[in-house]
């Protein structure tokens, strides 16, 4: 990897760690989306989610008081949980470009029913629960499942900072069972070593600015920002699996 494609790579990490303390998510959505285009993905995810776990441990700590943990216990992780073991299980299966190109375009979807017609109530049951589910395969299968959570999650936490430090117990806990799966199969290796030290220098800063974001923007404007990112996400997801399939 040459010099400027490293730098290149530093200003992305940049962006995605600040957009993740920003608002709670969109850290490894952005990483996958754009980083993919400068080192490929089996390389850029197993660097990412090491940080991404210190990201969301350190917006544990700052925001523990604000963890929605009865709602998060009883009505996310469970289902979430089942996906993910399914998602890890189908990790090494064929055909998974066309699943992430259905899976972009349904984000996108949602994402925009939401901008045009925002809706503020809770999803019922049957719903929250069958997407939720549906979050944590994506999430197990591409590292990336979680425009769905978000979804469901933002209807029930309105409040930023219990959303986002919400958010940030399910990531870490997901993450780690990504790591486990990446180090089981064997996809450490020198080049992600270089990766992620490349991408080590830039969380601190990415915080920094994550942080103050997250104070400046008022609750109509996070609520925006949030659909808008997913939005993109989503469009991301779809473009880059479209690529890859022609």
């Amino acid at each position: 990897m040459t010099v400027a494609l490293l730098c290149l790579l530093g200003v992305v990490a940049l962006a995605a760690f600040a957009t993740e303390g920003a608002i709670g998510f969109g850290g490894t959505v952005l990483a996958a989306s754009i980083g993919a285009q400068l080192v490929p993905l089996e390389v850029l995810l197993p660097a990412f989610v090491p940080l991404n776990i210190a990201l969301s441990t350190w917006l544990l700590a700052s925001g523990v008081r604000e963890v929605a943990w009865r709602y998060l216990a009883t009505h996310v992780a469970p289902a979430v949980a089942v996906g993910a073991a399914i998602g890890l299980a189908l990790f090494h299966v064929q055909g998974k470009t066309v699943l992430s190109l259905v899976f972009g375009i349904f984000v996108v979807v949602l994402a925009a029913l939401q901008l045009a017609k925002p809706a503020a109530r809770p999803l019922g049951g049957v719903v929250r629960i069958g997407l939720l589910v549906l979050g944590g395969v994506a999430h197990g299968l591409f590292g990336t499942g979680g425009p769905m959570i978000v979804y469901v999650v933002r209807r029930q936490l309105p409040d930023k900072k219990a959303f986002r430090a919400t958010l940030a117990v399910l990531w870490l806990v997901l993450n780690t069972a990504l790591l486990v799966n990446f180090a089981g199969s064997s996809l450490y290796g020198r080049e992600v070593a270089i990766t992620g030290g490349v991408l080590a220098f830039a969380i601190v800063p990415g915080l920094v600015i994550g942080e103050r974001l997250h104070r400046k923007l008022d609750p109509a404007r996070f609520e925006r920002v949030v659909w808008i990112l997913l939005l993109v996400a989503g469009t991301a997801l779809a473009v880059r699996s479209a690529i890859n399939l022609a």
